[in-house]
């Protein structure tokens, strides 16, 4: 018993009459309740300020879970925020103990913190160190999401990680699966619902096919596309000769040739006139023997087929005659003999056929007609070598609409796009049925450049036509996707489809982002459909470049093939970045009037002015490698989530 508590029984069991000491025992009675009131106030102190720090490390271990659960470096995040929000010198407190855990892996966190606080007053009534204990409880939960994923795959994001085996596109792989689990997770046991869509993006977007299921006729049926026209010359071949014409048939003769002359008989005659008188009539000429025929074809001066045939049948002839012979005349004959020749002559004028056949090419903007190509059908065109028909198929990526070729673009609530007249850089509105308001496929099989070569360089050709050109490059990205809920296989499948190629146009892959994301566009009824909680949505868009801005003039992307078709620029190369750079900026102001969050990763690159402009606020991040890019969507997954305390 303390000396204060004797001094009291006896002062309490006294029966003098002294009224000092009752005046000191009353004084002890109200000091007794005066420090028991500031005791129990400090208490309450320090119980408040516990309660404080113990929720500030359960929220901050509940935060820097990662898919590895709750681990040491979670529990380390925790205990470094609750040490930070309570001092306990600050209080005179001791033992201060903060206990940490987690049973489901990091997806809820409890604790129990509990300090001593040693009484100022009332310690001389004999009480000990008051114990303070608290219990708190963070967890994260997501509510109704859609999350638009805009990924830029070209073709950098092939490239290794600098000191690493892991390519860029694999770490992206790897940090979507992670901020998925992450999501999922949160939601797990709850009935909110979280959409995925997907804009991966190059020199183009792949969104025909969510076109093509809207309305056909959003895509333009002809569409003059930078190609080649095949020239064609008249080539006559030769295929044979008419029906022959026969001339008059000609007879001619040989000149004969005899035989000598031998007695016709035994009889001598005196004078001529008797012998002559006896002598019988010369035979007439008469076929003897059989005839021959022979040919020879000939081609005269008019390229006309001669056929000369010949007939030549031998004739014979007997002649009389009365010759003297020794002082008399005798009756003598000799045999004759020549050909009886017809010739006929026929003639046959050359036929030909006469075919177009390839001469050269003219490299020049041609007119194709885009009806059956944009719905995925087999077309075929004379593009092929030689102008050998080529059939191609459509990949899905596309032309944009028309626009305007400005310096700049600016966006307001107020005025909305300035300039006007772009109907690219339009999130919301459909087309109209002009063609200016409409999609282009882009054809990769037909698209080629003019081109000039100087001193072995090949250079751009601005001449229309041009007698040289070459292919030009063509890219097109995995097809993008509306919101959607998806399963772990569905969402990990669409990661590792994920291509990387192409050049980097941050501004396709933020207007078609938008497009899918609007509330208030084309897709606007899916994007409103309301989830079965009957709760609101939170909407977010995640840009992740690992480039800056670099369109190129000769390969073909949304807006054609710059250089030729200047649809951005006046002359398809000057200010072309300043000028893609000004509509993204344009864009992704106008997306954050939408209430749409805008989160912004540059991956293995610094952040660029434009990039940060685009962000959200505090809501941009560098990555470096790997590890900084699955932190930086783990970081948005989070903020994305709703990190509460629940006790």
């Amino acid at each position: 018993m303390s000396p204060v508590t004797r001094l009291v029984y006896a002062l309490l069991r006294s029966r003098s009459g002294n009224i000092l000491p009752l005046a000191a025992g009353a004084i002890f009675a109200v000091a007794a309740l005066i420090g028991g009131a500031i005791d129990i106030s400090r208490g309450w102190r320090v119980q408040t300020r516990l309660q404080a720090a113990c929720d500030a490390g359960v929220l901050a271990g509940r935060k820097a879970v990662t898919t590895k659960g709750f681990d040491a470096a979670a529990e380390a995040s925790a205990a470094s925020y609750f040490n930070a929000n309570f001092d306990p010198d600050q209080f005179s407190a001791k033992d201060t103990v903060f206990d940490p855990s987690s049973a489901d892996r990091g997806s809820t966190i409890d604790a129990v913190a509990t300090t001593y606080l040693p009484p100022l007053l009332m310690q001389i009534f004999g009480f000990g160190d008051m114990e303070v204990t608290t219990r708190c409880t963070a967890s994260m939960g997501v509510g109704n999401s859609d999350i638009m994923l805009v990924l830029d795959t070209t073709g950098s994001m092939s490239s290794l990680l600098s000191g690493s085996t892991q390519t860029r596109i694999q770490a992206l792989r790897a940090s979507m699966k992670s901020f998925y689990t992450t999501i999922e997770t949160a939601v797990s046991g709850t009935n909110a619902r979280v959409r995925y869509g997907f804009v991966p993006y190059s020199s183009s977007v792949n969104v025909g096919h969510l076109l093509v299921d809207l309305n056909p006729e959003y895509l333009v049926d002809s569409w003059v596309i930078q190609s080649r026209k095949p020239i064609y010359k008249s080539v006559q071949t030769f295929t044979g000769y008419g029906t022959p014409t026969n001339g008059a048939p000609v007879a001619t003769t040989t000149n004969p040739t005899y035989s000598s002359w031998s007695n016709y008989n035994s009889t001598t005659y005196l004078s001529s006139g008797s012998c002559n008188a006896q002598k019988p009539a010369d035979t007439a000429w008469s076929n003897n023997g059989v005839a021959t025929t022979t040919s020879t074809t000939t081609i005269n001066g008019s390229g006309q087929q001669v056929v000369t045939t010949t007939t030549s049948q031998p004739q014979t002839a007997t002649l009389y005659g009365c010759n003297i012979s020794f002082l008399s005349y005798r009756l003598q004959s000799r045999t004759g003999t020549r050909q009886s020749v017809t010739t006929v002559t026929s003639t046959a004028n050359a036929q030909y056929v006469t075919t177009q056949v390839f001469d050269k090419w003219e490299y020049r903007p041609v007119t194709y007609d885009t009806s059956h190509y944009k719905q995925f059908e087999s077309v075929s065109t004379n593009t092929g070598d030689n102008a050998a028909a080529v059939s191609s198929r459509w990949k899905g990526c596309i032309e944009e609409r028309s626009t305007v070729s400005e310096d700049a673009f600016t966006w307001s609530s107020v005025t909305g796009m300035t300039p006007a007249g772009a109907e690219d850089l339009d999130i919301d509105g459909a087309p109209d049925g002009s063609p200016g308001t409409k999609w282009a496929p882009m054809w990769p099989e037909v698209v080629y450049i003019r081109t000039t070569i100087s001193f072995g360089t090949v250079y751009m050709n601005s001449a229309l036509p041009s007698a040289t050109g070459q292919q030009a490059a063509s890219y097109c990205p995995s097809p993008a996707q509306l919101f959607s809920s998806m399963n772990q296989a569905a969402f990990y499948a669409y990661a590792d489809a994920l291509v990387p190629e192409g050049g980097t146009y941050h501004d396709i892959g933020m207007v078609w982002g938008a497009r899918l994301s609007s509330p208030d566009g084309m897709w606007s009824g899916h994007v409103r459909d309301a989830p079965d909680n009957g709760g609101e949505v939170s909407r977010h868009l995640i840009f992740m470049t690992d480039g800056e801005m670099a369109p190129s003039y000769s390969i073909q992307s949304a807006w054609g093939v710059e250089y030729h078709d200047r649809r951005v620029t006046d002359d398809g190369v000057t200010h072309d970045t300043e000028r893609h750079n000004s509509r993204f900026l344009a864009l992704c102001n106008q997306v954050k009037a939408k209430g749409i969050r805008v989160w912004v990763i540059a991956f293995a690159q610094a952040m660029t002015p434009q990039l940060q402009a685009c962000a959200s606020d505090s809501s941009a991040f560098t990555a470096a490698n790997a590890s900084q890019l699955d932190t930086a969507f783990q970081s948005i997954a989070k903020q994305v989530g709703e990190l509460r305390v629940v006790q």
